[in-house]
């Protein structure tokens, strides 16, 4: 094979660790003085104007969240879980990641499941999936990820080998494809999906004690699903079918709602756990960390006008509240950053002004020293001073972080994560295949050798055929047979 050319930055300078991001020590925070990282989430950022980078196509509806169980107040002091039946308004934003405007809303993609709830403390954005799993476990890797699923730079079209060959150098994304080319690739409709916060989250109670958390949001009205063939036949008569069908069940007083459940582990637990729990390709399994309700999330408003909530909406996993803060995540750690610089370049310094962006549940709104920029629509601050500290009864810090500071060490660099006892890329995965009904498996390897018999590199092929034997030899087996005949038909 010809000798490769030198990934640089763009600089110029050689790149020495293009798969891991810097961090203070092996399991610690990501470090901001990784320069590569930075720089690549920054230009992946601004590659696409007007519309979003990913999560273009969209729909949103305002509702409410209702607690049930004030118990969880033991691991975590947010108010918006302090007392049984108390309310919180909230908006949620269901999107498909891949496809640009116009795009079809039933297409074969997760679904974004981003919640904002409007607490008394300022906004807290759950901004996840409808799966519990993600194809990444480090954010360095995601430009190249959905630059392999976007229109290739020749063909300007979503292309077979790019998102296979992206797939064969990357054995942690078997787990989400496995998720993806299942019966929960396609929900029937908005309404008939869970959400998840997918990463692991940090919750801290009254004393101090901190515990990790995974949110999952169980839908109320069941799991529907469709296959591929009713997917293609309904997006191809209507490309927001979704949307419509979200904004009639509302419209109808059939209220979407959700039932929010939390898996809790102590602090203590992590660093032995057969799975490394923050990696963001894994799941807890629920008989080591059962689900524990928490309250129900209904919505019962649809936006008066699209634009203006929906395609407006800068939700960013950077807002937290007192009681809840990040985890070593390196997925999560990446998305503090690049969600609110995403949203700063698409709608400008003020989008965070914007009604659907306020802080609605704080009285007076948001205060700061923040001024002019583009489009600034109020008041801008008046007259009031723009600058802290100041002698003039301005705003002040509160001296309350939202969680506990993480305990690190080690020498600055990139790493790979640590292992835990059972970490792999493949065994999750293997486990998700073989829990599923021999008809649901036999609808997992047509969707996926649908997909990758139009491959066109044998080579690629063999990889990714590869990683779904590591899962399960059965599994490989059947999607390599599948794509042979399939291949061999044409």
């Amino acid at each position: 094979m010809p000798t490769r050319s030198q990934l640089t930055t763009e600089a110029g300078a050689p790149v020495a660790d293009n798969q891991h991001s810097q961090t203070a020590g092996p399991s610690g925070p990501v470090l901001l003085q990784d320069h590569h990282l930075l720089e690549k989430l920054a230009r992946f950022n601004r590659e696409r104007i007007p519309e979003r980078v990913v999560h273009a196509v969209g729909s949103g509806a305002y509702g409410y969240f209702e607690v049930t169980n004030p118990d969880v107040s033991r691991w975590t002091r947010m108010k918006v879980f302090s007392q049984k039946d108390k309310r919180t308004e909230v908006f949620l934003r269901f999107s498909t990641v891949a496809g640009s405007k116009g795009a079809p809303d039933t297409a074969r993609d997760p679904r974004g499941f981003a919640v904002r709830f409007y607490t008394e403390d300022g906004n807290w954005d759950v901004v996840g999936n409808n799966t519990p799993v993600f194809f990444l476990r480090d954010g360095i890797k995601f430009p190249d990820f959905i630059h392999s699923q976007k229109y290739d730079p020749y063909t300007n079209c979503q292309e077979p080998n790019n998102a296979w060959d992206f797939f064969s150098y990357s054995p942690e994304a078997t787990h989400q494809f496995t998720w993806l080319y299942g019966d929960r690739g396609i929900p029937s409709t908005l309404r008939h999906m869970d959400g998840f916060g997918s990463h692991t989250f940090q919750w801290v109670n009254a004393v101090g004690e901190r515990f990790w958390v995974k949110f999952h949001f169980k839908t109320d009205q069941g799991i529907r699903t469709l296959t591929s063939e009713e997917a293609a036949a309904i997006g191809g008569r209507d490309p927001q079918y979704h949307q419509r069908d979200l904004y009639a069940a509302i419209e109808r007083g059939e209220f979407p709602s959700w039932t929010l459940k939390v898996q809790v582990m102590p602090e203590a637990d992590a660093p032995t756990y057969r799975f490394n729990p923050f990696d963001l390709t894994k799941v807890w399994p629920y008989k080591d960390y059962p689900l524990i309700e928490v309250g129900r999330l209904v919505l019962n408003r649809a936006p008066d006008n699209y634009f203006a909530d929906v395609e407006q909406a800068a939700l960013d996993p950077s807002n937290f509240v007192p009681g809840i803060g990040p985890s070593p995540d390196r997925m999560l750690q990446a998305r503090l950053f690049a969600y609110g610089d995403a949203q700063r370049y698409r709608l400008g310094i003020n989008g965070t002004r914007l009604p659907v962006n306020s802080p609605k549940g704080v009285p007076g709104g948001a205060r700061n020293y923040g001024r002019d920029g583009a489009m600034a629509f109020d008041g801008n601050g008046g007259r009031s001073r723009n600058y802290e500290p100041n002698s003039y009864d301005g705003p002040v810090q509160s001296n309350e972080g939202p969680g506990v500071g993480v305990p690190v060490s080690g020498v600055t660099g990139t790493y790979v994560p640590v292992r835990h006892a059972e970490d792999n890329d493949f065994v999750q995965a293997g486990m998700l295949y073989r829990v599923m009904s021999e008809e649901a498996r036999e609808r997992l390897v047509t969707n996926i050798a649908g997909s990758l018999a139009q491959v066109t590199r044998d080579d690629i092929i063999a990889r990714c055929i590869s990683h779904f034997r590591n899962a399960d030899e059965e599994y490989g087996a059947r999607v390599a047979t599948a794509v042979h005949r399939l291949r061999n038909s044409r």
